[in-house]
């Protein structure tokens, strides 16, 4: 059972196809299928359910786990090695959903440490929780909860959500509308998982209604590009109408208890995290995110 093994196993696990884990590792993929066979073999048991399409079954689930934290350890070894002996200030790794409003406080912190590399990941929550707990990312700043063990957590901003529209459309006078009120509204959402598309789904199953969606994107400057365009509404956070003042939008609140986001920055816990990470956490911790300045 050899790193490189390990690798492999978790890139199948990952993407639950083996030919795409093996474009992903560049390797054939018969040679990745014998790898995993001699895992299999190794631990005596399957790792994987074959019928029909590839699934991670619970033993493959419990190793995983397993193997996440035993080579996020060796990684953050690693790192803290070279930090020792003195080879380069290092490189810090922050995930977040969406990195519309992260421009700020990253142009500071790199005036005030250049010497030091961000690496960005734009990743769901749920694979936030799964590289945190491996230890692929230092950081992860998200918009619902992130569950792993051991990790730590500050709040950054508690914020209202209200809907953005065009700027003729029929409710773009009103102030604050109700959920009926934009029942059978078409929506430009994210795509399901997203905190925003759960916000949309909650609030509209606590009504016993299903909003209409006509368009699904990935990232918020894009769905608001097309509600702009008179394509459809949609929920956006009250940050939003800094970072898109140059489009012609009209905002409205909603009036629906719990119609609001918060942003969380979470790490793994104890004294691990590297110098650099530890620089950025402090300085995000720091930034005022509700006016957009250091606090």
């Amino acid at each position: 059972m050899d790193l490189n093994t390990l690798t492999q196993f978790l890139a199948v696990a990952r993407l639950e196809h083996l030919s795409r884990a093996a474009a992903e590792l560049r390797v054939a993929q018969p040679s990745l299928s014998r790898s995993i066979a001699r895992l299999e073999a190794e631990l005596g048991t399957p790792l994987f359910d074959r019928g029909g399409r590839l699934r991670l079954n619970e033993a493959g689930r419990i190793f995983r786990g397993h193997v996440e934290r035993s080579l996020g350890e060796l990684e953050a070894g690693r790192r803290a090695v070279a930090e020792a002996a003195g080879q380069g200030f290092g490189t810090v790794r922050l995930a977040s959903e969406t990195f519309l409003a992260f421009s700020g406080p990253l142009a500071a912190f790199k005036q005030a440490h250049p010497g030091v590399e961000i690496e960005l990941h734009q990743l769901s929550a749920e694979e936030m929780a799964r590289r945190l707990r491996a230890r692929d990312i230092d950081l992860a700043v998200a918009s619902q909860p992130i569950t792993a063990e051991g990790l730590e957590c500050v709040l950054l901003l508690d914020e209202e959500v209200g809907l953005a529209l065009c700027p003729d459309h029929p409710l773009a006078g009103r102030a604050r509308v109700s959920v009926e009120d934009i029942a059978d509204q078409p929506f430009i959402a994210a795509r399901p998982g997203h905190w925003q598309r759960r916000l949309l789904e909650r609030l509209f199953a606590a009504r016993g209604l299903v909003p209409r969606i006509v368009c699904e994107g990935d990232e918020a400057a894009s769905i608001a590009e097309l509600i702009s365009a008179g394509l459809g509404i949609g929920l956006v956070p009250a940050i939003a109408r800094r970072t898109a003042t140059r489009l012609p939008l009209v905002w409205a609140g909603v009036d629906a208890p719990g119609c609001r986001r918060t942003l969380t920055l979470y790490w793994n816990g104890g004294d691990r995290l590297p110098a650099p990470a530890r620089l950025l956490r402090e300085a995000v911790a720091a930034w005022d995110w509700e006016t957009g300045g250091r606090a």
